[in-house]
């Protein structure tokens, strides 16, 4: 998500395809590991931490592949970068493949690390995997609303998260990502936060909005983030409560809302506030990141 464009332009497909990989493969390692360590061991002390890790998660895999891919590790980001943003629509299919193909990997993974535990929560809990109830493990994969955790813990029943209301807090969630995500990568918002803390700002802008969104849906805000770990968990021995899930809504809720949220934040941004900031400055000449501009940093660290 570090601005569309943002790679240099003769790097190869295969290998932007690949950056995508790792990226998404970092920021779901370390996010959906970090719902894990906090519903099966009880290692995280609330929903900040857990937020926090989503967030500096998604920072450090900025950094790393930024300069490659640009970044996406979203199919919501990179259909925002395709419309507004220049991105080629050609490469849209292979940048959304890889994605998921990274948040797959990154749950097979985590499988592998934490079966035993996972193995043992399910009998402590006396839940049977791939029947009613089982969501309250399939959650460390694939998401459901209302969070089980948060429903278990406060005794909610189905009713106090509608489909509806679901669809409307990623909606949400995934808007105001891409509104910020827009903002810090514009060159002409001369009040960003610089292209060096730029992934520290996109990191922290999860956090807040994971903050808010997830008790009620868990906060995918990624499709890729969601599909991919699902996709393995319905392998996993989870079958319908991860496809379509015991509510259904996985598709709408998870999928269509944020790539519907994404195009509204990012249109809101465009035109509303980057439009009047061309005309105040005067200087429509200017452009967002690009690729040219991640490998000056390299020479000049103050990013000035």
């Amino acid at each position: 998500v570090a601005g569309g464009n943002c790679m240099r332009d003769s790097t190869p497909l295969p290998r932007r395809c690949t950056a995508e990989i790792v990226g998404t493969f970092i920021l779901v390692f370390f996010g959906i590991g970090t719902i894990h360590a906090a519903v099966l061991t009880g290692a995280q002390q609330g929903l900040w931490q857990v937020a926090v890790v989503w967030g500096s998660a998604i920072s450090l895999a900025i950094y790393a592949i930024g300069a490659i891919s640009g970044a996406h590790m979203n199919p919501a980001m990179t259909l925002s970068f395709a419309v507004f943003r220049g991105f080629s629509w050609r490469q849209v299919p292979w940048y959304v493949l890889s994605q998921f193909l990274g948040a797959f990997l990154a749950a097979a993974v985590l499988y592998a690390m934490f079966r035993g535990v996972l193995s043992q929560f399910e009998a402590a809990h006396r839940i049977v995997r791939g029947m009613a109830g089982s969501e309250l493990s399939a959650m460390v994969y694939g998401e459901y609303f209302p969070n089980p955790s948060v429903a278990a813990s406060r005794a909610w029943m189905n009713v106090a998260v509608s489909l509806p209301q679901a669809m409307l807090a990623e909606g949400v969630g995934t808007a105001f990502l891409a509104f910020f995500v827009f903002a810090v990568t514009d060159a002409r918002n001369q009040s960003g936060p610089g292209r060096r803390l730029t992934p520290v700002f996109i990191g922290l802008t999860v956090s807040i909005i994971i903050s808010v969104v997830a008790p009620l849906t868990q906060a995918g805000l990624n499709p890729a983030r969601d599909f991919g770990p699902r996709l393995f968990a319905y392998w996993a021995g989870w079958g319908p409560i991860a496809i379509p899930g015991p509510r259904g809504g996985f598709l709408t809720v998870y999928i269509l809302s944020p790539l519907a949220g994404a195009i509204l934040g990012s249109a809101l941004y465009q035109f509303a506030i980057a439009a009047g900031a061309v005309s105040l400055t005067k200087q429509p000449e200017e452009r967002v990141l690009q690729g040219a501009e991640w490998e000056e940093l390299n020479d000049n660290p103050a990013g000035e």
